[in-house]
């Protein structure tokens, strides 16, 4: 068996898959162009890797490339409920890589009435990171499958649980002031697995089933066995907002710092000559 679980989109676990045809052509089906994921050392060359195994007693199925949540469009369906806005007869849009104050947004689910934006909900994806590299292990199997490709001996890969968790969390706190500000909502989309290692790592214990009310919603994928092929299906909704996410990262002060600071000053000035007497 595969530790890599799907190459250029296409379960490894296939048996009608003409391999020689996909590794030439290099497909990104969810993308509907040419895989994305490029060698660092040979940036001409594309890996392919959707997804692999990790670990040895316990295999988890564990997602490394972002373009593999957009397997049906199904996480811009679940979305859908966030747009409170959006009416019957309105078209919806989905738009890519959006800057905004406190960094770039991967997608943003539009509702739209007669070419007018009515509404909108920013959707971020984060797979898992890798430590080292699968490109021998992707060789390997190809090889396998008749490929012919050039094999190497050294290299294979880990998962950087710590590092990943701790960069979307910084990045997601920068980003829902931006949203809580505006009144809109912002949804991360990971994997079921990402979202349990942050709870045992972080302080989660407030991020509870979703609330409409909350700014930050976390939507968490598994992905599953499903005959042949891997299906996405929809584990966990929570949410919180921007305190919430600042209580996670374990800081110690509001991340409204302008509130703060006017409290601070209206507490100095407080006195017995201040008070009110009619």
């Amino acid at each position: 068996m595969s530790h890599i679980l799907e190459l250029y989109t296409a379960s490894t676990r296939q048996s009608a898959v003409d391999w020689m045809a996909l590794a030439s052509q290099q497909p990104c089906v969810y993308l509907n162009r040419k895989c994305l994921k490029t060698r660092k050392s040979q940036p001409e060359l594309t890996i392919g890797t959707c997804s692999v195994t990790y670990g040895s007693k316990q295999p988890k199925n564990v997602i490394i490339c972002p373009h593999r949540f957009l397997e049906r469009g199904q996480i811009f369906l679940d979305c859908l409920h966030l747009l409170t806005l959006h009416e019957p007869g309105h078209e919806l849009h989905r738009i890519p890589e959006i800057e905004i104050p406190g960094g770039s947004v991967d997608y943003f689910l539009v509702s739209v009435r007669d070419g007018k934006v009515m509404d909108f909900v920013g959707i971020e994806l984060q797979a898992l990171d890798t430590t080292g590299t699968v490109w021998p292990i992707r060789q390997k199997f190809l090889n396998s499958m008749g490929v012919p490709v050039e094999l190497e001996d050294v290299g294979g890969y880990g998962i950087n649980w710590k590092m990943t968790a701790k960069t979307t969390l910084v990045q997601l706190h920068h980003k829902v002031e931006t949203f809580e500000g505006l009144g809109k909502h912002l949804v991360l989309v990971l994997q079921d697995e990402l979202l349990d290692y942050m709870r045992r790592e972080f302080n989660f214990g407030h991020v509870q089933s979703a609330k409409l009310g909350h700014t930050i919603h976390f939507h968490a994928y598994s992905l599953s066995d499903d005959a042949e092929n891997y299906r996405l299906s929809l584990a966990t909704r929570s949410s919180t907002d921007t305190q919430g996410i600042a209580l996670a990262m374990g800081l110690q002060t509001n991340p409204n710092v302008e509130l703060e600071v006017i409290l601070s000053l209206l507490q100095s000035k407080l006195s017995s000559r201040t008070l009110l007497r009619l």
